[in-house]
């Protein structure tokens, strides 16, 4: 059974630093593409960076692109955000996701999906 648990979300103030984590189980993790989107309350879910099966190739959103940053650890089964000169815009419920084939923007293309961690940014 897949299963993707986030963490390292909460409340900062604007300008600051947050890293998520998020830890991949019962999935040969180094095959799949990894990507993290976001929801906003009243708002569809977002696409916000991707990460390619060897770490070599990431694809971020332009609203997040020189602030964020997308990175795996395959020997830990794991992917990070890194996010910094956090804004209040940024404010949303992000979520981890798995895909099989290839790195994607498209939410309706990963297969597996975690249950989200809270990030809050103060003004």
């Amino acid at each position: 059974q897949v299963e993707l648990v986030e963490s390292g979300g909460g409340l900062v103030q604007a300008g600051g630093s947050l890293r998520l984590s998020c830890a991949a189980s019962g999935l040969f993790f180094s095959i799949y593409s990894m990507g993290w989107f976001r929801q906003a309350p009243g708002k569809e879910r977002e696409f916000v960076a991707c990460i390619n099966r060897s770490g070599g190739s990431t694809y971020y959103a332009d609203s997040v692109k020189g602030r964020f940053t997308i990175s795996r650890d395959n020997a830990k089964n794991t992917v990070y955000l890194q996010m910094n000169s956090l804004k209040p815009e940024d404010t949303a419920v992000y979520y981890c996701a798995a895909n099989r084939v290839v790195s994607s923007t498209v939410p309706g293309e990963y297969n597996n999906w975690g249950q989200g961690t809270q990030v809050t940014v103060s003004s």
